[in-house]
């Protein structure tokens, strides 16, 4: 069998039949990119010594982090591009019973902020990260260049994806 002969490397066949084959090969990629990520986000939480966390919880944690200031549960759900709020709402009373994230009020808006246990797990999770991800990513040489245009890409086609979805909820 020639290289190439099977024809692109999808989760559906019948959907790269259609004017961009390349798309559905992003599609599966991304599929198992976003699971893989999820798991490993899980578990490399639960070695840095915070387990049982759900993927939408670590992330959460992470950005009440980010930068060390105060958020919104909407400027957290705008980050993350998560349209059902009440999934930031239940990961943020999950943090806040664990003594990870603390919540207050910003006018009518509920805000987050990382308390000093939820930065010590973050960084215990940075110190994880670099040795068992980042070390090996590297290794595979891809450079900081094409990593941020394979991000680019990836926000760009986000944009697409939304742009479709507000299409398919008029028809």
């Amino acid at each position: 069998m020639n290289p190439g002969s099977l024809g692109p490397v999808v989760s559906a066949a019948h959907l790269a039949d259609g004017a961009l084959p390349a798309l559905s090969e992003m599609e599966y990629a991304l599929t198992l990119l976003n699971n893989a990520f999820h798991r490993w986000i899980v578990r490399c939480t639960t070695a840095a010594g915070v387990p049982g966390l759900a993927a939408i919880d670590v992330l959460v944690l992470h950005a009440a982090n980010h930068r060390g200031r105060e958020k919104t549960q909407a400027d957290i759900c705008l980050m993350y591009n998560i349209e059902d709020t009440h999934v930031v709402a239940y990961a943020v009373k999950k943090l806040e019973a664990l003594k990870l994230l603390e919540t207050g009020k910003r006018g009518k808006e509920k805000t987050v902020k990382v308390t000093k246990e939820g930065a010590e797990a973050c960084r215990r999770y940075r110190e994880v990260r670099e040795e068992l991800l980042v070390a090996g990513v590297a290794d595979m040489q891809f450079g900081d260049g094409k990593l941020s245009s394979a991000a680019a890409l990836l926000r760009a086609l986000s944009g697409q994806y939304d742009q479709a979805a507000r299409s398919a909820a008029s028809l």
